[in-house]
């Protein structure tokens, strides 16, 4: 293995993580992949490829030298359907192994890197045997289901010191980069309120369906993992795991994390003094979910408060945009989604700070995995556009609101200690428990 490293990083002067294979059109970039040597070559394994599991793989493909050399997932369906879908894109699926144990894949030899892309209950523990087993590791948003699994997944990391890079591309897109720099320029003045909202008029919770035997093919007890036992409802499977306690965060945790984190950086990434939340299952409370399809969370931060607002089913959230960060100053507001930013100018302010719309221009996801790759092969970890340790800082934000809607109260955030002031709340909250004889790794 550590001989292998040595090719990968003499292959970053070759490949310089920088060359996308959508650079070129497929018969050339074959004939670039096809003449590299094998030793230059990353290979890696996917763990869930259902989701944005899928949508990784496809966009690690597109580096030159990748391979994808082995796929897990509990449902046998997934598996089938993405074996085809590898075949229609002429790729060799030949050398390419199926597991449906994550375990089995992280002890196959020639695996350089996994990409994890379960559901958020299993992103901690994968994650931990993973840098274990000498991988480095892509893994999804959010990194962990609770703030307990956040910090020990960065633990691992820096004992087992591995390449891990957490799914927020949105820090590999320019114009997000951009559009942090101008708020750090200082030009909107005091920035006294962050606003972070999202509203997908697409997303829905689903239909109340009666328990069932779980679909042939479906290992429902892999699934599960360290979740409780419950019986199979198609309602919570597949894409629907987002609305379930036991297995992520709702809105809060699939998108907050994305623009959470951007709403952070633009304030140079601290840290929450206090949290209250309000919200509820108000536009559906028919409709099959735990988590609340409406809610509004405010942060107390030292000079300035964050709000975030979600809202399902519907797309007129603030400034007529569906999603978006809004940091709102003195001399004006810069307002930031994925589509762009610009900059609108308060009426009295006499600064000069208003911004026509600059449009988004590249592939954040493409880029992502491009730096990746990139760091994997030089072992630059300060080159890592999302490491661990950022993906834990938001998801840990996250949880926090989530815990302060489930319970009702304002907390206070103790960050020496890194847990709340109510002691009861760090009992049933600030861990998940872990069930079907599954443990977290100790670190």
């Amino acid at each position: 293995m550590s001989s292998r490293r040595d090719f990968l990083q003499k292959s970053a002067i070759v490949a310089g993580g920088s060359l996308l294979a959508s650079t070129f059109n497929n018969k050339a970039f074959a004939i670039f992949k096809n003449r590299m040597m094998p030793s230059d070559q990353l290979n890696i394994g996917a763990i869930g490829i259902n989701g944005m599991g899928w949508a990784d793989v496809t966009a690690a493909l597109k580096v030159p030298g990748v391979n994808l050399v082995a796929i897990c997932d509990v449902d046998k369906n997934v598996m089938d359907k993405r074996m085809a879908d590898l075949a229609k894109m002429n790729y060799d699926t030949s050398k390419i192994r199926r597991y449906d144990d994550y375990q089995a894949l992280l002890d196959q030899k020639d695996i350089d890197a996994v990409v994890i892309g379960t559901p958020d209950h299993w992103h901690a523990m994968i994650m931990m045997h993973a840098v274990e087993a000498g991988k480095d590791v892509y893994v999804e948003k959010p990194v962990g289901n609770s703030i307990g699994e956040c910090r020990a997944m960065v633990k691992a990391q820096e004992r087992y010191n591995k390449v891990v890079q957490a799914g927020q591309w949105q820090r590999s897109q320019q114009h997000f980069k951009d559009a942090v720099d101008f708020v750090h320029s200082g030009q909107l003045g005091n920035i006294r309120t962050v606003k972070v909202w999202c509203y997908q008029g697409w997303m829905k919770p689903g239909p109340v369906v009666a328990d069932s035997a779980a679909p042939a093919g479906v290992n429902y007890a892999g699934w599960l993992g360290p979740a409780k036992t419950v019986p199979f409802n198609a309602s919570r499977f597949h894409f629907n795991f987002r609305w379930f306690w036991d297995y992520a965060g709702g809105l809060m945790t699939d998108w907050g994390v994305h623009l959470l984190d951007y709403g952070l950086l633009g304030m140079n990434s601290p840290v929450p003094k206090s949290v209250s939340a309000l919200g509820g299952r108000f536009a559906y409370p028919e409709l099959y979910e735990e988590t609340p399809d409406t809610l509004t969370t405010l942060y107390e931060f030292d000079g300035f408060n964050m709000v975030w607002d979600s809202a399902m089913g519907i797309d007129n959230g603030s400034y007529n945009r569906d999603h978006g960060i809004a940091y709102i100053g003195n001399n004006g507001t810069l307002i930031l989604n994925r589509g762009g930013w610009e900059v609108i100018e308060e009426r009295q302010s006499k600064s000069k700070v208003a911004k026509p719309f600059v449009a988004s221009s590249d592939n954040g996801l493409d880029k992502h995995w491009e730096n990746f790759v990139s760091v994997v092969k030089s072992r630059k970890m300060e080159d890592l556009h999302c490491p661990i340790q950022a993906g834990a800082h938001v998801a840990t934000v996250a949880q926090m609101g989530n815990i302060a809607y489930r319970t009702g109260k304002k907390l206070e955030w103790n960050d020496a200690a890194h847990e709340f002031t109510d002691k009861g709340v760090n009992r049933e909250y600030l861990m998940k428990e872990y069930h079907n004889g599954y443990k977290l790794p100790k670190v």
